[in-house]
């Protein structure tokens, strides 16, 4: 196992002088062949380039094994690791998400240390975050970590400079220009990410508090909500106590379908949040930004809210954040599809 030796990817420097630095470093040999009846694939000729992407949000953590052409050789999936639930916990998510797209690919043990990873991390730039994953062993040639924003924001503009708004379980901005990356929000639930899922859950959980008090109309939201805990409030502060943001954010799809429905306080909420995005929009606008991507799962369901001047300036991603992990390990191809 290696250590990280100065492979962090620090946000403010040029995506392309990293890209060159791994250039010059040697070609990985993965050695070609079948697969035997133990799963393990038996050597053969020729070698190739591969590269690990990582997306670890606050809900799950995405794996891709791609050769240097972009063919996908595997992909792994496991839980939550955003660094919230602590950095041994989210690196034992990391290594099961990347285990698993190793084991899909098929690929030789003694292949494993030339792979070039990339990894981007919900949470990545808490104190000391990035100091515990440059001491953590790893078993890849070369490995590089930034935030799940970089990720997506180099994968929605295919590596190039660009803005992208992230709105799922947390929410941030970030616009790459120039080489460098600077953000906008993404400080933590409970005191940032505005407009995203624990936002919304938490709002929803407060509204069903105060419409059990009848301090405002009791309806499909605050209802359902109270359902989901007995209706007792005691129970949802309870709750409060240990949920975490991804618990928060289960709540979300309630207050999407009361809104739906017309119900007064779920179409606060979600008015509320896309107000906080066309904030966010404005601000990102306001440090250069001319197009700016809309990703997350809430993104879509919260787009039609949006202001007419915010929707103007959204377009859509050119690749997904697998992909941007991709960029970030060092791979310059070309994505398929």
């Amino acid at each position: 196992m290696r250590r990280i030796e100065s492979q962090i990817y620090h946000e403010n420097q040029s995506h392309l002088a990293g890209l060159s630095q791994l250039s010059c470093q040697k070609p990985l040999s993965f050695r070609l062949g079948t697969k035997n009846e133990t799963g393990i694939i038996d050597e053969g000729s020729g070698t190739i380039t591969l590269y690990l992407g990582l997306d670890a949000g606050g809900s799950h953590c995405r794996a891709r094994l791609i050769d240097e052409n972009g063919d996908i050789l595997g992909t792994g999936h496991a839980g939550a690791a955003n660094t919230r639930i602590g950095f041994e916990n989210s690196l034992n998510t990391l290594k099961a998400a990347w285990n698993a797209a190793i084991a899909d690919a098929g690929l030789a043990h003694n292949d494993i240390d030339r792979i070039r990873a990339g990894v981007g991390i919900a949470g990545y730039k808490r104190a000391g975050a990035a100091e515990a994953f440059a001491a953590a062993p790893h078993p890849f040639e070369t490995i590089r970590f930034a935030s799940d924003a970089v990720i997506a924001n180099l994968g929605a503009h295919a590596g190039k400079d660009g803005a992208t708004l992230i709105v799922g379980t947390g929410s941030i901005g970030i616009i790459r220009a120039h080489g460098e990356d600077k953000t906008i929000g993404g400080y933590g639930f409970p005191v940032s990410d505005e407009a995203s899922g624990a936002w919304i859950g938490l709002e929803a959980a407060r509204h069903a508090v105060l419409a059990y008090d009848g301090r405002t109309e009791m309806g499909p939201l605050a209802r359902n909500v109270l359902d989901r805990f007995g209706d007792d409030p005691v129970a949802i502060v309870r709750w409060t106590d240990r949920a975490t943001a991804t618990d928060y954010a289960g709540l979300a799809p309630l207050v999407v379908e009361a809104a739906q429905l017309a119900d007064a306080g779920a179409m606060e909420i979600v008015r509320t949040a896309a107000i906080q995005i066309d904030a966010f929009v404005e601000a990102l606008i306001a440090r250069g930004a001319s197009a700016i991507c809309l990703m997350g799962g809430l993104g879509p369901v919260l787009r039609p809210w949006l202001a007419p001047t915010t929707r103007d300036v959204l377009v859509e991603p050119r690749h997904d954040a697998l992909t941007g992990a991709l960029f970030l390990a060092g791979w310059t191809g070309l994505p398929r599809g």
